[in-house]
């Protein structure tokens, strides 16, 4: 992209403008890889590619290096590609359209890929460097992170060398994260019989939209509204009023598991003489969620309008019921904080996706915590839930925490080097509610000691995802110093 000539480190931006233009999303990062691959090929950088399809690039250590412990810089290929509703694009074959705003890259009306986008580019561009002093280095990059860490959970043992690992995958420039929440998704699946409605039906639709989204593990706690949940509400609310007048048809939210949902439409008949009554009551619904979250969510609407033509059928009564009813009562947000680390959510859980059409419902459900036992105790309760209701459930794609090391030799290395090179005091040690893939590892690699750290992203996972170019150039200056200053092993 043009707009990126101009930016330094040139190097690191040159890269990401590869990752701008080259589709990614998750399961589908191969043409990417390859190109990384290649690239690396080409200036005699040793390459695998594992089972798992994650991609290994290494280098040599430059003269005088040799005997310090190897460093493996880690991130992730695949981004998670969420778009605004009126927006055309296509995250399998379009590139990300950003801009230069005030200091920021933006992507206005879809995700940037910053997350993990410009960890990568960063590890990139130090192996392209000729002038960086540094121990011996492996990049690994994995894919799938975003749809449930496959690529991390399916690293061999033993393929990694190096005893230091820098993960460049966090979000707060001048913290440095030290563990990290586990989770596991929940995957609900059910079917539900149809029946014939009287004569007078007509179809209408009810959206929900203009949310904010975001990360469902970094912004869970900001109380973000989730379309999900207030349509279900709303649904709910209309069904006690109207009784069977209100038939549920289809029912359509979210996009992702790991964003909270910005967009929720239903598709629901009525008896056309009860309409007026119903876009009132709908009206009213607008008005309250407008006052409840303003200031959190301030451009949420409520839309309710017809479509053409009579309803033939609908859910049957009973399913409906039971569906909704369930969804409702489905927990979302954060359920207990942490009573060790001050500030920081301990469990959560986001209700992501649902979508219920053609006699088959679906709902991913992604729970998170610092401990383990929580992640486990939060999804047998909604394991329950759903099973009370009737539905099948199915628990996948568990990874564990990243419990903290209080006592890192390279914690104190990455101080010691911040403090020297921004003439200011310690970086914020922090612990992440969102899941990255470093307890992943240290479970295949007990010994590695790691760190992760990032540039300043704003809304990841939500259209508008941004990244600071300033806090992008401290992290280059940061890491170069850093890999050179590796002590050589007692």
């Amino acid at each position: 992209m043009p707009a990126l000539d101009q930016l330094e480190p040139a190097a690191v931006w040159r890269h990401f403008s590869t990752l701008l233009n080259t589709p990614r999303p998750s399961k589908h990062e191969g043409p990417l890889r390859d190109a990384i691959r290649s690239w690396a090929e080409t200036r005699a950088l040793a390459t695998h590619v594992d089972a798992a399809g994650n991609l290994i690039i290494r280098k040599p250590a430059t003269h005088g290096m040799e005997d310090r412990p190897g460093v493996v810089l880690q991130g992730h290929l695949d981004m998670v590609c969420q778009k605004n509703h009126a927006t055309e694009h296509d995250f399998h074959r379009d590139p990300i359209r950003a801009e230069l705003q005030d200091g920021w890259l933006v992507a206005p009306n879809t995700t940037l890929g910053a997350d993990n986008g410009i960890g990568v580019a960063l590890a990139l561009a130090l192996l392209e460097s000729s002038d960086v002093p540094h121990p011996p280095l492996e990049v690994l990059l994995t894919v799938d992170e975003e749809a449930g860490m496959g690529g991390a959970l399916g690293l061999e043992p033993g393929l990694l060398q190096g005893s230091l690992m820098i993960n460049i995958d966090t979000e707060e420039w001048g913290e440095f994260y030290l563990g990290c929440a586990g989770g596991i998704d929940v995957n609900v699946s059910f079917t539900y019989a149809f029946e014939a409605l009287p004569e007078g039906f007509a179809c209408y639709e009810i959206e929900v939209g203009g949310l904010r989204g975001g990360h469902s593990g970094v912004d869970i706690h900001l109380e973000r509204g989730n379309a999900i949940k207030l349509l279900v509400r709303l649904l709910r609310g209309l069904e006690g009023r109207f009784g069977k007048d209100v038939r549920l048809v289809e029912l359509d939210g979210g996009s992702a598991r790991n964003a909270l949902a910005r967009e929720a439409r239903a598709r629901i008949a009525l008896p056309i003489a009860q309409a007026e009554r119903v876009a009132s009551r709908v009206e009213d619904f607008d008005l309250l969620v407008r006052g409840e979250l303003a200031g959190v969510d301030d451009g949420v609407s409520v839309r309710f309008g017809p479509e053409n033509g009579l309803a033939q059928q609908a859910i049957d009564a009973t399913d409906q019921q039971r569906i909704l009813a369930a969804l409702h009562a489905a927990p979302h947000g954060v359920r207990r904080m942490s009573q060790h680390v001050a500030g920081v959510v301990e469990t959560s859980n986001n209700l992501g996706v649902v979508k219920i059409a053609d006699g088959r419902g679906f709902a991913n459900l992604m729970v998170r915590s610092l401990l383990d036992s929580g992640v486990q105790a939060l999804a047998a309760e909604i394991e329950s839930l759903f099973v009370l209701a009737g539905a099948a459930v199915q628990t996948e794609g568990g990874y564990p925490g990243w419990a903290p090391n209080p006592d890192s030799d390279l914690l104190k290395l990455f101080q010691k080097v911040y403090q020297h090179e921004f003439t200011t005091g310690p970086a914020a040690v922090k612990v992440i509610h969102a899941g990255l893939e470093c307890g992943i590892l240290k479970s295949k690699y007990p010994d590695l000691d790691i760190i992760s750290f990032g540039p300043d992203i704003r809304g990841a996972h939500a259209p508008g995802e941004r990244v600071n170019i300033e806090s992008v150039a401290k992290c280059w200056k940061l890491l170069t110093a850093v890999v050179a200053a590796i002590p050589a092993r007692p």
